[in-house]
């Protein structure tokens, strides 16, 4: 699976952004996705996850109510909406597909893409 990751830019706090993640690979369908985050500093941050069918979503807490994933199996694609943005969401967003084990840690997934910048002004 190659994935790529696109959409991030320069946003106002309280504004919106739509991110995307594109995939190639016949196993995309089948597998469960997740978004990740990374600001200056900091490691690896999960954001979000979504099963192989999007019948289920998880979120960490500091995003629930404000972010949204989705995906379309028959595009290969997947998105992150986000909503209300704050400045501490500033950082470059990963998407990746998750191989094996908890949805919350970033060695649980086998497939990353390259990052997108996600920049957030007060």
């Amino acid at each position: 699976v190659q994935l790529q990751a696109y959409g991030g830019g320069l946003v106002r706090a309280g504004g919106s952004l739509r991110l995307s993640c594109a995939a190639s690979g016949r196993t995309f369908s089948r597998s469960a996705m997740g978004w990740f985050r990374q600001a200056p500093g900091k490691g690896r941050e999960f954001v979000g996850a979504i099963t192989w069918s999007g019948g289920s979503t998880y979120y960490a807490d500091s995003v629930k109510g404000r972010f949204t994933i989705s995906r379309d199996n028959a595009k290969n694609a997947m998105s992150l909406q986000m909503n209300s943005v704050k400045p501490e969401d500033t950082a470059i967003y990963y998407c990746a597909s998750h191989q094996d084990g908890s949805f919350f840690v970033p060695s649980s997934y086998g497939y990353w893409g390259q990052g997108t910048q996600v920049t957030v002004s007060s």
